[in-house]
């Protein structure tokens, strides 16, 4: 069941309307499946119940926000019906969808369902200053971060080996922290290099830039044209000089960009009253994120979703005139 009710008069109110004064009796509890803490999809998910909780007395939806492995296990976990909602990365959607790379040998998800598309996701290849790294292929023979199984970055580690040349074998080590785990490994001197996806800035590369001397690679001699011809749900990136300390200069990158999802058995009430939340403070939305500020309702109801919009998406984007 995908929308919890601590009583089951709630189940009723979410599928015969949830228009009025909501009563104690009839909460619907939903979850949302983000990310590591310091990465963007636990703000993300934080600032969606934030704003969906502001009016949980007129329409008697209450948001969590779940700390997850990432991307994968978030739309793994939907499936499973254990989570209502989820921040997943574009290509980790459109894998889902077809059951291939991360969902090799899983039957194509056909119930997944697009709400919206949030900020974009560069990667951020971190290495420490004295470890000789100058592009991925360089890598070779050092101890790199390539991500938790589970996560999206783990799904861009492989994209991002294979278009180099390379594979975790090649590796000194091949590390699978969690976002939450990198930054002090590289400053300890545990790992020498971390691949990483987030938005624009995210507190993980900004611990390790802040703490101890990390420069990020810049892609263009790693693969990127290979990557962004054979990937369609990738697109070019720059992480802008000036960003994170100690690095001045713009980087070229490439990455996906977030998305929110659900599944198709969600109800249609429940997603309405989400997206109406968003969109109808969307100015106070893109405050909540650094990561927001340049988000335009637009893009966010069609960049990057792979997946059938959810009819309660549609519904409220059809009364706007937006599609």
């Amino acid at each position: 069941m995908f929308v919890k009710s601590i009583f089951a008069g709630a189940a009723v109110a979410a599928t015969m309307g949830l228009a009025g004064a909501a009563s104690a009796q009839d909460q619907t509890f939903i979850t949302i499946g983000t990310g590591g803490v310091t990465g963007v999809y636990y703000p993300t998910g934080g600032a969606i119940c934030r704003l969906v909780n502001k009016g949980r007395k007129e329409h008697g939806v209450r948001c969590s926000v779940e700390s997850t492995g990432g991307s994968v296990y978030n739309t793994r976990t939907i499936r499973e019906g254990e989570l209502d909602f989820g921040v997943v990365q574009s290509d980790v959607q459109s894998a889902a969808m077809e059951g291939v790379r991360a969902f090799d040998g899983d039957e194509p998800y056909e119930g997944l369902r697009a709400v919206f598309s949030v900020h974009p996701e560069p990667l951020h290849v971190m290495v420490r200053a004295d470890s000789g790294i100058d592009s991925v292929e360089a890598m070779k023979g050092k101890r790199v971060n390539i991500g938790n199984p589970g996560s999206g970055t783990r799904v861009l580690a492989d994209v991002l080996m294979d278009a180099a040349g390379v594979s975790p074998d090649d590796f000194a080590l091949a590390a699978e922290l969690k976002s939450s785990e990198q930054s002090a490994a590289l400053c300890d001197g545990k790992i020498d290099a971390a691949i990483w996806a987030a938005g624009l800035p995210n507190g993980s590369t900004m611990e390790a830039t802040s703490t101890c001397d990390i420069k990020l690679l810049d892609l263009t001699t790693s693969g990127t044209d290979k990557v962004l011809a054979a990937n369609k749900a990738y697109a070019a990136a720059t992480i802008p000089g000036g960003l994170y300390p100690g690095n001045e200069e713009d980087i070229a990158s490439w990455g996906p960009k977030a998305t929110f999802v659900t599944d198709a058995k969600a109800s249609d009430e429940v997603v309405y009253v989400l997206v109406k939340a968003i969109f109808e403070n969307f100015d106070d939305f893109k405050k909540l994120h650094p990561a927001f500020g340049r988000l335009t309702e637009e893009q966010m109801v069609k960049d990057g979703l792979a997946a059938p919009l959810h009819p309660g998406a549609a519904k409220y984007y059809a009364e706007r005139g937006w599609m």
